[in-house]
């Protein structure tokens, strides 16, 4: 496996290219970054078109939720949103803050700052922001924000403890995330965990479901909870990229699950009076969000 920095540098580097994509493109590849499926449309990405403060112009198809939905923003908040691309969660979770409110945008990919800054003039908003840098060693200052939010990122950061760490920093007392992350439950395929393909399609860089909520509550974070859970599936035509037809067999057949989940957590403060939770009463409070399930 490469070290950290060449992992970031196949991210910028892929993103770059996929910040020039449509949108349909995007959307029926993992995360851009493969070849598009012809026979799915939309492998990851939830529908923002009818989410208030949507912007067609920013929406590039490569979220794998809806955290902005879920986020508990409230007018004059302090929104950060972490890999902002061309800035869709900034802007609908500017609708939530209005005027009065601020939102930040972090990327470290420079024509996604452009993009996102372009966007944000054409609509006129003179209170979101965004700044160029990696979402390890955030650009902002402690205590900043009441919400972080973000979408489909943390997979792509080779230290994710390091980036959970930068939230608990920047978020106020009492103050909280939403995310919607990639997450894995059994291990993949050598052939797609090493591909740097799958690595910026937002694959081969999640980690397993458990450890990624265990870092989370080793931050120091409250009342954590699963708000949404769905399965992720891959098209065979996209792994036969990677995989015999035999071993895309195999993958298909096996306890392997990619899913998206979206995670809530509290930083502890005086806005924040709930008990602290170990993981076993997290799964206990979501048994129900199977790929099944209506409750969440």
């Amino acid at each position: 496996m490469k070290n950290e920095q060449e992992l970031k540098d196949i991210v910028k580097e892929r993103y770059t290219k996929i910040a020039e994509q449509g949108k349909s493109e995007n959307a029926a590849s993992c995360c851009g970054a493969t070849t598009p499926s012809n026979k799915v449309y939309n492998i990851m990405m939830d529908d923002y078109s009818e989410t208030k403060g949507y912007s067609e112009d920013a929406d590039l198809g490569l979220g794998c939720g809806l955290p902005t939905e879920f986020a508990h923003i409230k007018k004059g908040d302090t929104v950060i949103d972490l890999g902002s691309g061309a800035g869709n969660d900034c802007f609908v979770a500017r609708h939530e803050t209005g005027a009065e409110g601020k939102v930040i945008g972090i990327d470290f990919t420079p024509i996604m700052i452009q993009k996102a800054r372009i966007n944000a003039d054409k609509l006129g908003y003179n209170n979101v922001e965004f700044r160029e840098g990696d979402i390890d060693a955030m650009p902002v200052g402690d205590d900043t924000a009441d919400v972080i939010v973000s979408n489909c990122v943390l997979n792509l950061v080779p230290n994710k403890q390091k980036v959970i760490g930068e939230i608990y920093r920047v978020l106020k007392p009492g103050g909280h995330f939403s995310i919607s992350d990639v997450v894995l439950v059994g291990n993949l395929p050598d052939a797609l965990k090493e591909d740097a393909e799958m690595y910026a399609g937002c694959v081969a860089g999640a980690i397993q479901k458990q450890e990624y909520l265990q870092f989370i509550q080793d931050a120091g974070f409250v009342n954590i909870q699963i708000q949404k859970e769905k399965p992720i599936v891959i098209p065979d035509d996209i792994l036969e990229k990677y995989l015999s037809t035999e071993e895309v067999n195999a993958f298909n057949n096996s306890d392997t699950g990619i899913f998206s989940i979206t995670v809530y957590a509290e930083k502890e403060g005086e806005k924040s009076n709930k008990p602290k939770l170990n993981l076993a009463d997290i799964q206990d409070n979501t048994s129900c969000c199977g790929p099944a399930s209506s409750c969440c």
